[in-house]
């Protein structure tokens, strides 16, 4: 790896690093922006919400667009209006202001996104390279993840929770200014027409599935709202999946979409993130309301879960190289689950954080080694032409993981009296979900698909 292609790497790893903190670093701060902007406690819930379904729901369709029209071009457009929206978040004085603010992030994180993987993955041949580069984005965003729950914590209690959202602004200042002289445009030879009917129907689709997800949530699995939106948004898909079978420049070709690499990579990818995340969810509520600790003192007790996440993510690649990516996948499901069953030994005392340190630690081990062999797993064997509607795919997949988790989880704990007993039934139906794609990947990646995954000696 030569001068130019690291200083490549830095550019688009600081971007996605600042893109995950992004998702977690107002969790902490919610019930203090809801007391100073006037928020309702029934509308608190679309300070996440908002920023959810636009992050989710437009991944697909804005890495077609970066394939079309440029993927360097769509980059620097979406940090710029990241940067922007973050400062009118910061700055903002009524509860309207900040949600358009939420609004426009979420729509610049699903445009930065793949544009960015997919200048990582065409910037670096398939093959060694590529998987350490992928290996440390993955270490990266999920590290950001835990940051974000930290940085959170201590700048609420610091500061401001106003910085929450200004800190975006000078690093998204400082890539823009980077990124044109390092980075080349990257876009295919021939544009082919953008799919518009099936942009419509998979963007309306993915609308529809997160905004059912939130409000199940919210309201329970059984209630009319959550049901007919989840409803809606599966109709819509299969609505895609039909379009896409007959038009002539498909937004997702069917052909691809029947690749076991891409099906059963990103199978194994919503899992990764809908399980881990929302651990951090669980652990969170063990913390605050069972141990009662403050939202400082919870945020940092995710440290080792961070460092876990980037070890993990740094020796990825190795595993990967020395084994398979089918086995990396297994290997770190395995250790993920077992880890995340250790945590129903957890106490109603301080005593038990010895466990919940260690178990966080060995999960996020395991998580990250899952992470990465999605990554290369779902963009392996694609020609450079379709990176970006393949890292759209990625990163759709990774946006409803992280959407998808919470809603879950909380439904599961708030179907139990007793909150402690809630967070155990939760993290053993975590556990199960982990289990289940430990062994989609073992039964579905095998023989041409896992020969195809395991790198050259």
């Amino acid at each position: 790896m030569d001068g130019r292609l690291k200083l490549v790497l830095v550019v688009l790893l600081v971007a996605q690093f600042m893109l995950a903190v992004d998702f977690s670093i107002l969790n902490v701060a919610l019930p203090v922006i809801g007391d100073g902007l006037g928020f309702s406690l029934s509308n608190l819930q679309w300070i996440a919400t908002s920023f959810a379904l636009c992050a989710a729901g437009f991944t697909l369709l804005f890495g077609r667009v970066a394939d079309l029209f440029g993927r360097r071009r769509l980059f620097l457009v979406g940090l710029a209006v990241l940067g922007l929206s973050s400062l009118a978040g910061g700055l903002a004085t009524t509860p309207e202001m900040l949600l358009v603010a939420r609004v426009f992030q979420g729509l610049a994180t699903a445009a930065v996104t793949p544009a960015g993987l997919s200048l990582l993955t065409t910037s670096f041949p398939e093959g060694p390279l590529r998987q350490k580069a992928l290996g440390l984005n993955g270490a990266l965003m999920s590290a950001g993840f835990t940051t974000g729950a930290i940085l959170g914590g201590v700048l609420t209690d610091l500061l401001s929770w106003r910085w929450a959202f200004f800190i975006n602004v000078p690093v998204a200042l400082a890539v823009l200014l980077i990124a044109p002289v390092v980075i080349k445009e990257s876009r295919p030879a021939t544009r082919p027409k953008l799919d518009v009917p099936g942009a419509t129907a998979v963007t309306l689709g993915l609308l529809a599935l997160i905004y059912g997800l939130t409000q199940a949530g919210e309201h329970g699995w059984g209630s009319g709202s959550a049901l007919g939106w989840l409803a809606a948004g599966v109709v819509l898909l299969v609505a895609f999946y039909a379009i896409e079978s007959r038009t002539a420049s498909p937004l997702v070709p069917v052909s691809v979409l029947k690749k076991k690499t891409v099906a059963w990579g990103n199978v194994a990818g919503v899992i990764a993130f809908l399980t881990e995340t929302s651990l951090v969810f669980l652990m969170t509520l063990y913390l605050q309301e069972v141990l009662d600790f403050s939202p400082l003192a919870a945020g940092l007790s995710f440290g080792v879960l961070g460092v876990g996440t980037v070890i993990g993510g740094s020796i990825a690649p190795r595993v990967i190289a020395a084994t398979s990516t089918r086995s990396t996948l297994v290997v770190g499901g395995v250790l993920q689950a077992v880890a995340t069953l250790s945590l129903i030994a957890l106490g109603e005392t301080s005593s038990s954080m010895w466990l919940l340190l260690v178990a966080t630690f060995a999960g996020g081990v395991g998580n990250m080694l899952v992470i990465v062999g999605f990554m290369v797993t779902a963009t392996t064997g694609l020609p450079d032409h379709e990176q970006g509607m393949a890292t759209g795919l990625a990163t759709m997949t990774q946006q409803i993981g992280i959407t998808m988790g919470t809603p879950i989880m909380s439904a599961v704990v708030a179907a139990n009296t007793d909150i402690h007993a809630g967070i155990t039934t939760a993290v053993i139906v975590n556990t199960a979900i982990v289990v289940i794609g430990t062994l989609t990947t073992a039964l579905f990646l095998r023989n041409k698909a896992a020969k195809d995954l395991t790198p050259a000696a």
